[in-house]
C-alpha cells in the first residue's frame, strides 16, 4: 500500500531540528546556577534583554538596512520586543493597536494565510454568524505579479471612509466611531483605522515578493490613511539562486521589509508610532516547538505591544526559550545552521519539486504562478536600500510555489479530495485561501482564472524522492479527471 504524501504541511521537516546545537546551546545555562536562576525565573516584558541586542545586530547584519540619508543603519535592541511565536504577537499587536469600536477593517492580501483568518476574528473582526449586528470585518485585497494591488485597496479604504462619514451603507451602519480613542489599557495610546496584513517575501501562499516600488507604495498608503502594516517576516532569510550553477553568495542584499521602508521613506515615518510591524519567528528557522519570535518596530509602538494584561502578569512568556536561542545567535550557531542546513537542503528540494513539476505537470496545463522576481524591481531604484541600482541573479526562497490549473479542470478543493482518496497526495487548495466572512474575497476566486484554481505546494516537510513522487501523484489525479469527463462526454 502506498504512503500518504502530504504537499501541504508547512513545517519544516524533524531531520532539520538543530539538536545538537540547542543542547550544546542549554547546557551552560542550565548547569551554572546563577544563568539557570535566570531562566527559570519570570522574564522582563520586553523579553530577555541579551536576546533583543543579538536579534538587533543579526537583523542589522542580515538585512543591511539604511538610514534616510542612505548611510548604513544599526538596528537598536529598543525596537526589537521577544514574543512566542507569531501568531501570539500577531493577536497581541492586533489587541493594542486596534480596537472594533473604531478601526474600520482588516485588509488581508488574498489568496491569504488562511490561519490568520482566526486571530483576527478573536481580536472581535470576524463577527458572529449568528448576529446580524456583528458582520465580519475581515476583507481581501487581490495580488497582481509585483505583489498586493495598492489601487485596489486605496479605492476600498477611500469608500469605506465615504460610508463612514456619511453614516450610509455598510460600513457607515456599524456605528464606528470617527475620532480615535483617547486610551484603551496601560501606557500611551496609538489605535489606527486599519490595519493589513500581508506576507510581502515569500508570500504564504502565493511565494511572490512584493516588488522595492510596491512596498514604497504601501508605506505612502498607509500613512495617508492611518494604517497599521503587519507583515509575516518569517521567511526571509531562506533563499537561493534560482540557477543552479550559482551560488548564494552572488545574490544582492535581502528585500528591505515594510519596516525598514517606513523607517526611511520621505524621511521616515509623520510621528513617532510609524505605520509598520515586523513579525518576525524563529519556528522556520530552528523549529516550530521553540516558541519564541520577535517583533520590530518603532520603540511605541514596540512599548505598546509589550503592555498587555499577561506579560504584566506572567512575564515574557517566551523566557526560558530566549536564553537558548540568544546563545544560538551569539555564537553563530543558528546562522551556520541556516547556511549550511537549512538553505541547502531547502535549494535541493526546491530544485526536484519545480523539475518534477515541469516535467509532470506543465505538459497538462498547469502553470506556474509566482509572479515577477524581486531582483527585477531594485535595478534602478534609489539609495535609500542596500543593492539599489544593481543586478543580481534571480533568486528563489521560502517554504512554497504556487500553481494554477487550467481552465478545463474542476477547482483545487475538487481536484484536492480526489488526490486525497484516489492517490494518497494532499496539497492546499485555492478555496482554503479566501478571507472569512468576505463575499467579495469568495466572489474574485471563483471568477475565471480566480484564486479558487489555485494550488500551494511546500518543499520543506518532504525529502526530494517524496516530492517528486507528490508531483507524479497529482499529474494521475489530473489525467484520472479528464479521463473520467472525456468518457461522459461519449
Amino acid at each position: 500500500m502506498r504512503a500518504p504524501i502530504d504537499l501541504q504541511l508547512g513545517w519544516p521537516s524533524t531531520t532539520l531540528h538543530p539538536t545538537r546545537p540547542l543542547l550544546t546551546s542549554a547546557s551552560p545555562i542550565l548547569t551554572a546556577p546563577e544563568q539557570s536562576a535566570a531562566a527559570l525565573n519570570y522574564g522582563p516584558g520586553h523579553g530577555y534583554g541579551p536576546l533583543r541586542a543579538s536579534i538587533a545586530s543579526w537583523l542589522t547584519e542580515s538585512y543591511a538596512p539604511r538610514d534616510a540619508d542612505g548611510r548604513p543603519y544599526a538596528i537598536p535592541p529598543n525596537r526589537i520586543m521577544v514574543g512566542n511565536g507569531a501568531s501570539g504577537t500577531l493577536l497581541n499587536a492586533v489587541l493594542r493597536l486596534a480596537a472594533p469600536a473604531y478601526t474600520r477593517a482588516v485588509w488581508m492580501v488574498e489568496p491569504t494565510y488562511f490561519l490568520a483568518c482566526p486571530i483576527f476574528a478573536d481580536a472581535g473582526f470576524g463577527g458572529d454568524d449568528d448576529d446580524e449586528g456583528s458582520p465580519s470585518r475581515m476583507r481581501g485585497v487581490p495580488e497582481d505579479d509585483e505583489g498586493i494591488d495598492v489601487g485596489f485597496l486605496r479605492a476600498a479604504i477611500e469608500r469605506v471612509e465615504a460610508e463612514v462619514r456619511a453614516g450610509t451603507g455598510f460600513w457607515g451602519g456599524l456605528g464606528l466611531r470617527e475620532r480615535e480613542p483617547r486610551k484603551k489599557g496601560l501606557g500611551p495610546c496609538k489605535i489606527y483605522k486599519h490595519v493589513l496584513y500581508m506576507v510581502p517575501t515569500w508570500s504564504n501562499p502565493s511565494a511572490k515578493t512584493m516588488s522595492l516600488r510596491r512596498r514604497e507604495e504601501v508605506v505612502r498608503l498607509a500613512r495617508e490613511f492611518d494604517v497599521l502594516v503587519v507583515t509575516d517576516d518569517v521567511y526571509d532569510v531562506l533563499r537561493w539562486p534560482v540557477e543552479e550553477g550559482v551560488s548564494v553568495e552572488e545574490l544582492g542584499p535581502l528585500p528591505p521589509r515594510i519596516v525598514d521602508v517606513d523607517r526611511v521613506l520621505d524621511g521616515g515615518p509623520k510621528d513617532r508610532w510609524g505605520n509598520a510591524l515586523s513579525n518576525g519567528s524563529f519556528s522556520k528557522i530552528i523549529a516550530p516547538g521553540i516558541r519564541v519570535s520577535w517583533v520590530e518596530s518603532t520603540q511605541a509602538v514596540v512599548d505598546r505591544v509589550m503592555i498587555i494584561g499577561s506579560t504584566r502578569s506572567g512575564g515574557n512568556p517566551a523566557h526560558f526559550s530566549s536564553m537558548f536561542v540568544h546563545q544560538m545567535l551569539s555564537t553563530g550557531a543558528l546562522q551556520n545552521h541556516i547556511d549550511t542546513v537549512l538553505v541547502p537542503t531547502y535549494r535541493r528540494r526546491y530544485h526536484a519539486l519545480m523539475s518534477a513539476i515541469k516535467e509532470y505537470l506543465v505538459p497538462l496545463g498547469v502553470v506556474i504562478d509566482v509572479g515577477k522576481k524581486y531582483e527585477a524591481s531594485i535595478a534602478s531604484s534609489s539609495q535609500l536600500y542596500e543593492g539599489s541600482g544593481t543586478r543580481y541573479p534571480e533568486s528563489a526562497g521560502g517554504f512554497f510555489t504556487y500553481l494554477m490549473l487550467p481552465s478545463d479542470l474542476p477547482q483545487a478543493g475538487k481536484l484536492a479530495t480526489i488526490a486525497r482518496d484516489k492517490h494518497k497526495c494532499k496539497f492546499a487548495f485555492g478555496d482554503m485561501f479566501k478571507i472569512e466572512g468576505d463575499p467579495g474575497s469568495a466572489e474574485r476566486a471563483r471568477r475565471k482564472g480566480g484564486f479558487e484554481m489555485g494550488i500551494r505546494l511546500c518543499w520543506a516537510w518532504l525529502e526530494e524522492e517524496q516530492l517528486v513522487e507528490g508531483v507524479w501523484r497529482m499529474a494521475e489525479t489530473i489525467k484520472d479527471v479528464r479521463s473520467e469527463q472525456s468518457g461522459r462526454l461519449r
